[in-house]
C-alpha cells in the first residue's frame, strides 16, 4: 500500500468516540464557562435591559404622578414621541446637543493630544504633573459644578475678577443665552482633557522609536514626523477616544444642571437635561421616556461605530 494511500484511509476513518471521562470532563468545562458567563449576564438584564424595556413601555403610556397611587398608565402609543418632535424645546435641544458635543469634543481632543505629545518627553516632574491632570477627572462632576458657578459668577466670580483687573466689566457667562452655552462646554471640555490625554498619551507610548529614526534620516521631523508617522499610528486609537467621547458627552447631565440647569432661555437644554425636566420637573414620564429614547438611538449608533472600529483596530 503506497503512502498516499495509507493517509486517504486514515482520513476517511471515523474518529473514535469520545470516552464517558471525557465526555464528563468536557461537561465540567462547559458548566464552568457558564458560571462565569451568568451572573453578568443576570447583572445586565436586570440593571440594563429591563430599565431600557421599561424605558421604552414607558414612552407609549401616559405615565405621571398619578401612576404611582393608581397603578394605572394608560396606553397612548406615538402621542408621546409626536408632542416630543413637535415641541419647539425638543428642535432647540438638538441644536443645542450637536453644539455642545461638536464643541466638547473638538476642543477635548486637541488640547488632550497637545497635552500628549507634551508629556512624552520626559523633563523633571513631569510624572507628577501627569498625576495633577487627573485630578479633574476624580473629582464628583456636581462638586465640579459648584465649583465652577462661583468661578464664572457674573457679580463675585474669581474669574470676572480677574477681567476686571484689565479692564473688562463683568461678564455673564451663565446668564447670557449667547454665552451660556460656551461657558458650559468650556467647563465639559476642562473635564474631558483628563480622560483625552491618558488614553492618547497610551497610544504613543506604543509608537516605536525606531520610526522616528527612521523617518529622521528621510527628512521626517517636527510636523512631518507627527503627520507620517505618529499620526498613522495612533489613527485606531485616536477614533476610540472620539467615539467614546461623543456617547459620554451626549448623555451629560450633572455638569448643565449644576451650572445653568438648561438655561437661560433654554440656551443650555440639551437631549438628556430635556429628558430630566420632562420626568423630574414635570413629572411627564411617559414624555421623559420618549425624549430619553431618542437619546437612547443616538448613543447606540456610536455605540456600534465604536465596537465596529474596536474589532477592526484588534485585526490590524
Amino acid at each position: 500500500m503506497s503512502a498516499s494511500t495509507q493517509i486517504r484511509s486514515r482520513a476517511t476513518t471515523p474518529a473514535a468516540p469520545a470516552r464517558p471521562g471525557q465526555r464528563r470532563a468536557r461537561l465540567r468545562s462547559s458548566i464552568t464557562r457558564w458560571l462565569f458567563v451568568v451572573p453578568a449576564a443576570v447583572f445586565v438584564a436586570v440593571f440594563f435591559g429591563y430599565p431600557v424595556v421599561k424605558n421604552v413601555l414607558m414612552s407609549f403610556q401616559d405615565y405621571t404622578t398619578k401612576t404611582f397611587f393608581t397603578g394605572e398608565a394608560p396606553w397612548v402609543g406615538l402621542a408621546n414621541y409626536v408632542s416630543v418632535f413637535t415641541s419647539a424645546v425638543f428642535t432647540t435641544s438638538v441644536v443645542n446637543t450637536a453644539l455642545f458635543t461638536a464643541g466638547s469634543i473638538v476642543l477635548q481632543f486637541v488640547l488632550g493630544l497637545g497635552l500628549a505629545l507634551f508629556f512624552r518627553r520626559h523633563f523633571p516632574l513631569s510624572g507628577f504633573l501627569r498625576g495633577l491632570l487627573l485630578l479633574p477627572w476624580l473629582l464628583p462632576l456636581i462638586a465640579s459644578s459648584a465649583v465652577w458657578k462661583w468661578l464664572l459668577d457674573q457679580d463675585s466670580g474669581a474669574l470676572n475678577q480677574l477681567l476686571g483687573i484689565v479692564g473688562i466689566g463683568p461678564v455673564p457667562w451663565l446668564v447670557s443665552p449667547s454665552l451660556a452655552l460656551i461657558a458650559v462646554i468650556g467647563v465639559n471640555v476642562w473635564l474631558g482633557i483628563p480622560f483625552n490625554t491618558t488614553i492618547l498619551y497610551s497610544g504613543l507610548q506604543s509608537v516605536p522609536p525606531e520610526l522616528y529614526e527612521a523617518g529622521a534620516l528621510d527628512g521626517a521631523t517636527g510636523f512631518k514626523a507627527f503627520w507620517y508617522i505618529t499620526w498613522p499610528s495612533i489613527r485606531s486609537v485616536v477614533s476610540v477616544v472620539i467615539v467614546l467621547g461623543v456617547v459620554y458627552t451626549l448623555k451629560v447631565v450633572d455638569i448643565i444642571l449644576g451650572l445653568t440647569g438648561g438655561g437661560p432661555a433654554n440656551s443650555t437644554q440639551t437631549l438628556a437635561t430635556n429628558a430630566y425636566h420632562q420626568s423630574f420637573i414635570n413629572f411627564q414620564f411617559g414624555i421623559g421616556a420618549a425624549v430619553s429614547n431618542v437619546l437612547i438611538v443616538v448613543s447606540f449608533v456610536f455605540a456600534m461605530v465604536y465596537i465596529a472600529i474596536s474589532r477592526k483596530a484588534v485585526d490590524e
